[in-house]
């Protein structure tokens, strides 16, 4: 059975998102899902950093796993490098395969074999690294970040994709973000959609250089920072 308080929803971009009935919370914006995770984690975030650094391998940390678009879409994007991905990702809330499998992200992205790849991510085992692809490799930690030891200066790029300040306020207090900042490596990058002033003021706190980015669509920013 698919998840009792998970609605789906079609974006205005035609991918679709899940409504967290509870919350009142989307997964993703209402004006388009893909687009919403194209500019904000893959333009923004893992693109910014390749053409900053040229690294050779690269380790992202996400916070919300949720339906695997961001973690597909960088996986698309590791197709076109020859770059060594580790993902981390986090998710104290899994969605069950049967909603998986109403998500129509493989037909509307439309690369070659993206709905094997989409089946793989979810499907893959919690708390052990896999392998996607020769290059790319996940780890799936059903856990919220509270919970979890980051090892000092390990992560080049965070994707913080936790439910808004709103919602899920605890996700958002300075001892998760001082967490990750010290598990961010020094260059490293962290991006999200969110853009509150607290979330900005509590990020240059711990020393990183911020930066307000015009948003996606139907929103009007969002925030970068750097690690020095």
């Amino acid at each position: 059975m698919p998840d009792n308080d998970i609605q789906l929803i079609t974006t205005s971009d035609g991918s679709h998102s899940l409504l967290n009935t509870t919350l009142n919370e989307t997964y993703h914006s209402v004006h388009g899902a893909i687009q919403e995770t194209a500019y904000v984690f893959i333009n923004n975030g893992l693109d910014y950093f390749i053409q900053l650094h040229m690294p050779q391998q690269i380790s992202i940390l996400e916070i919300g796993f949720g339906t695997g678009l961001n973690a597909l879409m960088t996986l698309q994007s590791s197709f076109q490098t020859n770059i060594s991905f580790h993902y981390t990702t986090l998710e104290a809330y899994p969605i069950t395969s049967e909603t998986v499998q109403l998500l129509n992200y493989a037909k509307v992205l439309n690369f070659n074999n993206a709905s094997y790849y989409f089946a793989k991510l979810h499907e893959g085992l919690w708390e052990q690294e896999q392998t996607i692809e020769k290059n790319f490799f996940i780890k799936k930690l059903q856990s919220k970040i509270q919970d979890v030891i980051c090892s000092p200066s390990s992560f080049d790029l965070i994707y913080f994709d936790a439910f808004a300040p709103s919602k899920q306020p605890d996700m958002w207090e300075m001892k998760v973000l001082q967490k990750i900042e010290a598990a961010m490596k020094p260059g490293a990058v962290f991006v999200t959609y969110c853009a509150k002033g607290q979330l900005k003021r509590d990020l240059k706190s711990l020393g990183l250089t911020v930066e307000t980015l015009p948003g996606p669509p139907g929103k009007k920013e969002m925030v970068r920072a750097t690690k020095k």
